[in-house]
């Protein structure tokens, strides 16, 4: 299954819309414009909220929760490295590898990749592609890359 995420270009805050293989909007994204932190809210295609995404305050590198009717259930950690991104990700037991800058990444379960994520280009505000090798990992997923997308893009690296 893949789903594409198109950044809205003209929007005060970071909004992104994703929609699956037929072009229908599964989820809606947007990040709060006045809060200490990232604050990102996740939504699905009628506007009902399924997760929060947000920033940890005062922490040496960037690192967020995944939050999930209240309760928190996992975390990614950007990692002290000169030269290329790498996560801490504390999250459904998986683990993350690739190059985070070029958004070309996979993302494993012990040895079996379940997520591949690319960047598409020429498109107007940047769009990505996620593959998902099981339904079920769906949502998961998509929190996952947008936690990531937060980290890459915070003030604070």
């Amino acid at each position: 299954m893949k789903l594409l995420i198109k950044q809205r270009v003209f929007s005060w805050s970071d909004t992104y819309d994703i929609y699956d293989e037929q072009g229908n909007v599964r989820y809606f994204i947007k990040a709060e414009v006045f809060s200490l932190g990232h604050q990102i809210h996740v939504y699905d295609a009628k506007h009902n909220e399924l997760a929060i995404i947000h920033e940890k305050l005062l922490t040496l590198l960037p690192a967020f929760e995944i939050e999930i009717g209240g309760r928190v259930v996992g975390r990614i950690q950007k990692k002290f490295t000169l030269f290329r991104p790498q996560y801490e990700v504390n999250y459904n037991g998986w683990r993350v590898e690739g190059d985070f800058l070029s958004w070309n990444y996979d993302v494993y379960s012990g040895c079996n990749s379940v997520i591949h994520i690319s960047k598409e280009l020429l498109h107007w505000g940047d769009t990505y592609t996620i593959d998902i090798a099981n339904s079920v990992d769906e949502l998961q997923g998509v929190l996952l890359v947008i936690a990531i997308d937060a980290a890459n893009c915070d003030d604070g690296n």
